[in-house]
């Protein structure tokens, strides 16, 4: 981490450009060209910064085996789909500990997450600590970058403090080696991160260009501090800054497709095109990505190889002889990787998230079209119009108990990675009727604009704030803003809100858009500082989190592939968690290398027994 800290903005710039490098493998030290005391001295040049810190929030949405695929992992929503290695996160008591491999495709990204925020987190210092050396025209520019720099750090520190707890707190630019950090208490960095956001709001302003960071963004990201911190009011407060400003849920057709009858307002709403065009009044903070700019990500977005089913690996048999009955081709009659794009399976959605969530017909996010279960695939191989041709052209069967075993003993042996369904409109990266694809044939998903904050999430995180005020009635009316956009059921009765109808929502409608993982750990959190009983009839306290807390509990609740020790994949991998992944491992390395101070290791984890009381204060 001591590299992180002290490499330069440029530096920065190769990190996101080549997606995959650890910043701490970099020389630490700038090219004499682009040293800060050089480049940074003009408001251009600090616009120019602060452009660079954008992008490097793509990582995590975007790539083979993306890093938001580790955040979904550890939650009730999702596991690792890919059945074919032993090396994957999936057996994550024996995977993830701080000497793992940390940062691989083929392992996990929790060590990806902690290179990244600390890389931005130092260039947003320079920024920072160097907001003087330009001659600014007016007090509101100077004002107006600090603040955007402001929000880049607080984004990093909000997530690092849910994924790893109290961690090192450093508010400046470090222009030298530094071998002496201390973890800071995660509630002392939240506080500070609350002070430079509510600068952000009061600076900020929502005429940015589509790409920068708005006053609704800063609220929404104060909002989601506040919670952290138990101060409901204020998140109710931050969260009404966006609501009632020039945001409004997208509720009418618009944008591309915007008059194919076929479609409607959540598939315009996904398209590509759509997200950070002008008259999307709901996108608050989206991330720019497209074949046509500089630094796009490099191969694609790859969405959905990560998040559709892995159809077309033999597995899926016919019905009469039992031959394979799907092909990936593009040249097929009928080209499903064209109409859908080719998955691997990375992101195996659980049966609560894909089944026991979706519990009425008119939700236009479940609605046909829009989602896609395996039973709206046809078997499309042309070498069965030969040896099974009554199911060329047909819709694939159910797996039932009494078909499923004689597929197995026919070869067909993984419904984990191959058999589940999907939201299209969210990851289907095309034109209106086919995938297209710059760099991979078949289709896995291109360069794509994403959203990091939407007004939607905002009415749920008000929501989220009147439930743990236990004022049900307008949590419920929140809820059902988002609930009747997608022209579903609206619930009716307040007395059965709670926070587990916050995290259904959530799933219905943040999918591969929240860090679930970060917000999951966030409310357990809050059970934990707060003693509020939870829906489950427990009540938590911060002295035995790494043993007891809600996370844990509703991922046992939920999550079937960790609760049934039955199931495992085909290299013989089982599913587990425990309560401490609650927070990830510091990587052991970052330790090793602090020589002069004390990163403390998260509980659960070798090495915690080493910890030192953690800075409660902030330290010059």
């Amino acid at each position: 981490m001591n590299k992180n800290i002290v490499a330069g903005i440029a530096i920065a710039a190769v990190f996101v450009a080549a997606g995959c490098t650890k910043r701490s493998e970099l020389v630490p030290e700038s090219p004499s060209n682009f040293r800060p005391d050089v480049t940074l001295t003009t408001p251009a040049a600090f616009k120019s910064a602060l452009e660079a810190l954008n992008p490097s929030l793509r990582f995590e949405f975007f790539g083979d085996s993306a890093p938001l695929l580790t955040e979904s992992i550890f939650t009730e929503s999702a596991v690792e789909g890919t059945t074919d290695k032993t090396t994957p996160a999936q057996d994550l008591n024996v995977r993830i500990t701080p000497t793992a491999n940390l940062d691989s495709d083929d392992y996990n990204k929790i060590a990806r997450y902690w290179y990244a925020w600390y890389a931005g987190i130092h260039d947003a210092n320079v920024i920072i600590s160097r907001i003087d050396n330009a001659v600014w025209p007016t007090t509101g520019a100077r004002n107006l970058t600090l603040a955007t720099a402001y929000f880049h750090r607080a984004y990093r520190y909000y997530r690092l403090v849910h994924e790893f707890g109290d961690v090192p707190l450093v508010l400046k630019e470090e222009q030298s080696v530094n071998i002496g950090y201390f973890s800071t208490q995660r509630i002392v960095i939240l506080k500070k991160m609350k002070e430079d956001l509510e600068f952000a709001v009061a600076n900020l302003n929502d005429a940015n260009a589509k790409g920068d960071v708005s006053k609704g963004a800063a609220a929404h990201l104060l909002a989601k501090v506040d919670l952290a911190l138990g101060l409901f009011d204020e998140a109710i407060a931050a969260c009404n800054v966006a609501i009632n400003g020039p945001y409004k849920l997208m509720t009418a057709r618009f944008g591309v497709n915007g008059t194919d009858a076929t479609k409607n307002v959540i598939w315009d709403l996904h398209r590509p095109e759509n997200k950070a065009i002008s008259n999307n009044t709901e996108a608050l903070y989206v991330v720019l990505d497209r074949e046509t700019l500089d630094g796009a990500t490099p191969n694609g977005s790859q969405v959905m190889r990560n998040c559709c089913p892995m159809w077309h690996n033999g597995t899926i048999l016919t019905p009469g002889t039992l031959k394979p009955g799907m092909s990936d081709k593009v040249t097929e009659e009928v080209p499903l990787t064209l109409l859908y794009g080719r998955g691997i399976g990375r992101l195996r959605g659980t049966p609560y998230a894909t089944k026991y969530i979706w519990t009425d017909n008119t939700d236009l996010r479940h609605a046909p079209g829009n989602w896609m279960n395996m039973t709206d695939l046809v078997y499309n191989n042309p070498s069965i119009k030969s040896t099974d041709a009554a199911w060329y052209g047909k819709k694939l069967q159910e797996y039932t108990a009494a078909n499923v075993n004689q597929r197995f003993l026919n070869g067909a042996r993984d419904t984990i990675r191959a058999w589940f369904g999907w939201p299209h409109y969210k990851v289907f990266i095309g034109s209106a009727q086919y995938a297209t694809d710059k760099w991979w044939s078949p289709p896995r998903g291109t360069n794509t604009d994403w959203y990091v904050f939407r007004l939607a999430e905002t009415y749920l995180l008000r929501a989220e704030a009147y439930i743990w005020k236990n004022q049900l009635g307008s949590a419920m009316n929140d809820i059902n803003a988002v609930r009747a956009r997608a022209q579903a059921q609206l619930i009716t009765d307040p007395s059965t809100v709670n926070i587990g109808t916050i995290l259904d929502e959530r799933q219905r409608e943040l999918y591969w858009e929240e860090p679930r993982k970060t917000e999951l750990t966030r409310m357990a959190y809050i059970f934990a500082q707060t003693g509020q009983t939870a829906y489950n009839g427990k009540a938590y306290n911060v002295a035995n989190f790494a043993t007891s807390n809600f996370f844990y509990d509703r991922i046992m609740e939920k999550n079937d592939f960790y609760k049934n020790p039955a199931v495992i994949t085909n290299s013989g991998n089982r599913y587990t968690i425990s309560a401490y992944h609650v927070l990830w491992p510091i990587p052991q390395r970052e330790i090793d290398l602090n020589t002069n101070g004390r990163i403390n290791q998260n509980k659960g984890y070798a090495g915690a027994e080493l910890n030192v009381a953690p800075l409660d204060k902030i330290v010059p």
